[in-house]
């Protein structure tokens, strides 16, 4: 290694910092925290071992929850997936207005989640929108999210709705690195619409769509702001998250006595 190198490698020193400062060392703490009785801000601890966690397994809203958390994460991800792709493909096309629609298109991403689940609470409760335009046709509405299976859909749905737009700029950017080389050679050789699609467009967009899923799914994953502001009631909540149930778990729970 030169010189030279050795001096580049130090500047990697402040972000390394700033990891384990901020990352490493809270994961660390949080662990072993998790292994006391412990309030919160009292100065005493109890040692109670892996007892949180075995309370944690059997805990039946715990387990729901974690059903829950693997559908929202991977159900949002695959939905995502399709619809950014679907969008990148649809607007990488020169028409007339095709930048407004791109905007429109990534405007709800830039809105808070927690926002995003209030607007849509006004959407699908008794007196939303979904049921006022069922009225309109005669047909009769009900509570949407007071059923468990259906209120997963929505939550899943809305969330996939909102951040399509992260895939769909993805996606753009990998569309507008493929060489028009490739389809104007398939255009000589005969190839249709959907060969192209397959046998150039698709495998040149792995790379892009590694980043779009890992992005995707770990925001699924860690789902929150949604459910609770879907007004899901997250004490017995039948979409209720992990994220959800981790906050009114026995690992931290406050006030509690040591």
């Amino acid at each position: 290694m030169t010189k030279r190198n050795r001096r580049m490698n130090l500047l990697y020193l402040p972000a390394l910092g700033l990891v384990l400062l901020f990352v490493l060392l809270p994961l660390v703490t949080s662990v072993k925290t998790s292994f006391y009785n412990w309030n919160g801000y009292s100065p005493v601890k109890k040692f109670v071992g892996m007892k949180n966690y075995l309370d944690l397994f059997k805990d039946e809203n715990f387990k729901m929850a974690f059903l829950n958390t693997i559908l929202y994460g991977f159900g949002s991800t695959i939905l995502q997936n399709v619809l950014g792709l679907a969008l990148a493909l649809f607007l990488n096309t020169k028409f007339t207005g095709h930048k407004v629609v791109r905007t429109i298109v990534y405007l709800p991403v830039m809105i808070s989640g927690l926002i995003m689940g209030y607007i849509m609470y006004f959407v699908v409760q008794n007196t939303g929108a979904i049921n006022e335009i069922l009225g309109w046709f005669g047909l009769q509405g009900r509570d949407w999210m007071a059923s468990g299976a259906v209120g997963r859909v929505f939550i899943t749905l809305i969330n996939s709705w909102q951040y399509c737009g992260i895939c769909m700029v993805i996606y753009m950017a990998g569309l507008q690195n493929i060489s028009r080389m490739y389809y104007e050679a398939a255009a000589i050789d005969g190839a249709g619409t959907f060969q192209i699609f397959r046998s150039i467009t698709l495998p040149l967009l792995i790379p892009a769509m590694s980043s779009a899923f890992v992005i995707n799914l770990i925001g699924g994953l860690k789902l929150y702001d949604v459910v609770v502001s879907l007004d899901l009631k997250l004490h017995r909540c039948p979409g209720i998250s992990i994220t959800g149930t981790l906050k009114r778990s026995r690992l931290v729970t406050l006030p509690r006595s040591v």
